[in-house]
């Protein structure tokens, strides 16, 4: 059966109609009345949904049915509430019928049955009033008969296209490297200026990659319309790994800091979406002037800007142009029909039309392409009405709003369940890296993934993503070690539609100050879903009060020493805190044990503290927990939560004892649990990631070698020893590892070779060892995995092994430490898909490099770490010799690890 899904125009009218239903149940027999209302709120409701399905397929509404709509929509979540508030009044969602009927007894002493009929009487008059307001403002006859669901293609997995593989790039990116490889030694500001989605920033990354190597210090930094200068900055400390000062940190101490820092490197420094000059003046103020020819790059929309940061000079600013005809065509129809092949013959004429109408746009061509490339058939017809609805200025007046036109036609064709999960990303600020994860968990909490046919919530939520990025809507920023896409962003512009259209439908509300909290309290409609960005404060926070009482996600980004009214946000689903590189924040979670409808909560604040309740077991629904650092103690009762599934804690404080008992866990990731809890972990048969850490005491090695051997559902395990290197012997003999695990992770602990039954692992993609000795059978072992496409591997003894030839067929990642790299060999059709080499060269390193690295025909990376006194540019000279003759002249790193 499906869930009921929230959306976005709807409401909450899916699940309220499952929870009306539920009430009809045999175990609330008793409430006659109230069984009774709810069978005609169904009923009603059930009526009113069909037409809003038919409503969130038009673009543009009459005003009355907009009204109408709308108020519908509020209604469901007001409705909604109420029955949740019903049913715990009545022992909780999951209420078993005999506890049911002893309740109800109950409730009649109490005469709290007649509040509940009484309000239900009341939920039967709005609707009823809804249905009126229909037919008097006869909001059927606004309908646009001819309007229709465009068909998709739901894929589970994205097409992920390489920045390196946009087309039209090669000549802006020769020209804007020779302006920063020119012989001048002082500092040299160099500006990319442009409308939005021309592709700056694609171009910035793609010369830094390129020329990133002839620096020793370098970084890119996203600065947005709305910057926190603080944090900016603060990130950027860590980039260039800079050491805090514990004296202060106020803007003027981090820029001295980094100033001093940069004072002795040559430094490339990327500032990508600089919006004004005023941001520029700040930043401008951390590179020194030291005549060593460093380089800065700077990307804008905003050409006074970029004339600006270049101290006036004209040469120095790129303008970005269109992309050419050609270009724009190839761009197309890679992404359409596949690279290499050309457009239909038929489908020519309408190509030519649709390419004008997207003006050399990268972002229009794309986002257009994607929509095209998500319908099965590729029929004159689709083309010829997605052209249509085109704007036809943009290809001669590229503004903002023709811009939007394009991305919102590819809102207006996304199935009805990914938009909401498309809009909610306007909880998140702007240029904000967003995890999968997080997102997809969020998705779930709030009720907006749609599962059927016994498929996993978590499977489907990942579908839902993989489609958004596939359609281009939003764009991979980060690949895991499997290479799938962890983190996205979303492009500014889209990001402005999002937040316009959550802003129409009362979705999200969101507040940069005072001012913006204000705002939402003279609205009309009640807030939702409330995200308060970097920029707010604490005046901010305290205006935040009992007219947000409705709001089911909460998100908080930015230093705080205050923590809204949280016991006010009784329907609270969702509560997200993300504080990076704040001293003072003191989180206050104290009141949380009160909201009662809590599914996810997520904290993240670096290095402040978090102040969570002694008791939380009244949190029945919250199913994913997780605190990055700074708690100061774990409620004790969280082993007593029905339902958690993830379960994220910190380094320190120790976690309770029991973390067994969750039967619930699917995820477990925390610090020196209790021997007794490992054992007790075997017993946990839903459990699919674990991550442990320890510092090992008696019994534990047996005990976590029974555990992995017991855990036939695992997908993700890291077992890493914290204190020191121990020997795992029992390892070796495991006899009955979980064949169905993806990463295998085990750092810490040494074997003495890789165990046999690692080649039983047909499912494996990540495996991280630690092994005294590494022969060619072993190797053979490993390379015959069918699905491993990252591998670490760390080698003991001295003598590297001969890599067999013909192995490693998907293998993408190779680290590989061993005391003798001189040793290695690379024979043919080795490796034929990897790209990453990472090697280590220690003392006593004769420099020697491996043999046959240019059979590895896909190599485009190759890292060096050079440790204990040996030399960098002895590393460079021996590693340079073999990067000029490979056939890809793959990008060399050396990295200096207690080197001269």
């Amino acid at each position: 059966m499906s869930a009921p899904v929230v959306s976005a125009t709807m409401g909450a009218m899916n699940p309220l109609i499952g929870k009306l239903a539920a009430l009809m149940g045999d175990e609330y027999k008793k409430l006659t009345s109230v069984r009774k209302q709810a069978s005609f709120l169904k009923d009603e409701l059930s009526a009113m949904k069909a037409l809003l399905e038919k409503l969130e397929l038009m673009d543009e509404l009459d005003p009355l049915a907009k009204n109408w709509r709308d108020h519908v929509r509020e209604m469901s979540y007001d409705m909604e509430n109420c029955i949740d508030d019903f049913m715990r009044d009545l022992g909780g969602a999951d209420a078993k019928a005999g506890f049911i009927k002893k309740t109800v007894k109950r409730l009649k002493m109490l005469r709290k049955h007649h509040r509940i009929a009484d309000r239900m009487e009341e939920l039967k008059a709005l609707a009823l009033q809804a249905n009126e307001r229909r037919m008097r403002y006869k909001i059927d006859d606004s309908i646009n008969s001819t309007t229709h669901v465009i068909a998709v293609d739901p894929r589970l997995s994205a097409i992920y296209k390489e920045v390196a593989g946009l087309v039209g790039i090669d000549g802006p990116k020769k020209e804007l490297k020779s302006w920063l490889q020119d012989t001048q030694e002082k500092l040299k500001v160099v500006a990319i200026v442009g409308f939005g989605g021309l592709g700056k920033t694609t171009l910035a990354k793609q010369v830094y990659d390129e020329i990133g190597e002839q620096f020793n210090c370098k970084a890119f930094v996203s600065v947005s319309q709305r910057p926190d200068m603080t944090n900016l900055l603060r990130s950027l400390q860590l980039d260039l790994k800079v050491e805090e000062s514990s004296r202060t940190n106020e803007v003027q101490d981090i820029i001295a800091r980094l100033r001093e820092h940069l004072t002795h490197k040559r430094y490339l420094i990327v500032v990508d979406d600089l919006w004004n000059q005023s941001a520029w003046n700040i930043m401008s103020c951390i590179f020194p002037e030291v005549g060593n020819g460093s380089r800065v790059i700077v990307t804008t929309r905003v050409e006074d800007v970029a004339i600006w940061a270049c101290h006036n000079d004209h040469e120095c600013v790129y303008r970005m142009e269109p992309l050419k005809e050609q270009d724009s065509r190839m761009l197309f129809c890679n992404r359409v029909f596949g690279s290499g092949y050309a457009c239909p013959s038929h489908l020519k004429e309408v190509l030519v039309e649709v390419l004008k109408k997207c003006g050399g746009l990268p972002l229009a061509i794309i986002t257009i392409a994607s929509l095209l490339a998500s319908h099965q058939t590729r029929s004159t017809d689709k083309w010829e009405s997605i052209r249509n609805s085109l704007g036809a200025k943009i290809a001669t007046n590229p503004t903002l709003e023709e811009m939007r036109s394009i991305l919102n036609l590819s809102y207006m064709h996304l199935p009805l369940h990914l938009r909401p999960c498309l809009l909610y990303l306007g909880m998140y600020p702007e240029d904000e890296m967003v995890r999968r994860h997080d997102l997809v968990l969020q998705w779930i909490a709030e009720g907006l993934v749609n599962c059927s046919h016994g498929s996993d919530l978590e499977d489907t939520g990942k579908s839902y993503f993989n489609e958004l990025i596939n359609r281009s809507l939003i764009q991979p920023a980060e690949t895991s070690k499997s290479g799938e896409v962890e983190y996205c962003r979303v492009h500014d512009i889209m990001l402005d539609l999002i937040v316009s259209k959550c802003a129409d439908q009362n979705f999200i509300n969101v507040a940069y100050n005072c001012e913006g909290v204000a705002r939402m309290h003279a609205c009309e409609y009640k807030v939702r879903r409330l995200s308060l960005k970097s920029s707010t404060n604490d005046a901010t926070l305290r205006i935040v009060d009992t007219s947000m009482s409705q709001v089911r996600s909460f998100a908080q980004f930015g230093e705080s020493k205050y923590t809204p009214p949280l016991s006010l946000f009784k329907y609270l689903r969702v509560l997200v805190f993300i504080f990076p590189f704040t001293r003072s924040t003191i989180v206050d979670l104290t009141a949380i044990g009160q909201l009662f409808q809590l599914r996810y909560l997520k904290v993240s604040t670096f290095p402040g503290s978090i102040d969570l309740p002694a008791e939380v077991r009244g949190l029945v629904h919250l199913e994913t927990l997780e605190i990055s650092s700074g708690a100061r103690s774990i409620p004790s009762d969280i082993i007593c939560l029905p339902r958690l599934s993830r379960l994220i804690l910190p380094i320190q404080p120790c976690p309770p004892q029991g973390i067994s008992n969750i039967k619930s866990l699917r995820a477990l990731h925390c610090m020196n649990i209790s021997l007794e809890d490992i054992n007790g972990l075997t017993e946990l048969t839903s459990l699919r990631e674990l991550r442990i850490y320890t510092d090992v005491v008696a019994g534990e090695v047996d005990a976590l070698v029974s555990l992995i051997g017991k855990l036939h559902g695992l997908k993700y395990l890291k077992v890493s020893a914290l204190s020191s290197q121990h020997h795992c012997g029992p390892m070796y003999s495991l006899s009955n590892p979980p064949l169905h695990i993806e990463e295998l992770d085990l750092p810490g602990w040494i074997l003495k070779r890789v165990p046999t039954w690692i080649g039983d692992l047909h499912f494996l993609r990540i495996l991280n060892l630690w092994v005294d000795n590494l022969s060619n059978d072993e190797v053979h072992v490993v390379g015959k995995l069918p699905c491993l496409v990252h591998l670490d591997l760390r080698v003991y003894a001295e003598g590297g092994a001969v890599i067999c030839t013909g192995l490693f067929q998907v293998l993408k990642v190779l680290r590989l430490f061993s005391h003798d790299v001189a040793h290695m060999q690379f024979q043919i059709g080795l490796m034929p898909s990897l790209r990453q080499l990472t090697l280590e060269v220690n003392n006593g390193w004769g420099g020697g490099v491996p043999r046959g690295m240019e059979h590895l025909l896909a190599l485009d990376h190759i890292s060096v770490f050079a440790r204990h006194g040996v030399k960098h540019r002895d590393v460079e000279s021996a590693f340079r010799s073999v990067v000029d003759v490979h056939p890809r002249r793959p990008f060399l790193e050396i990295i200096n690890n207690g080197s001269v």
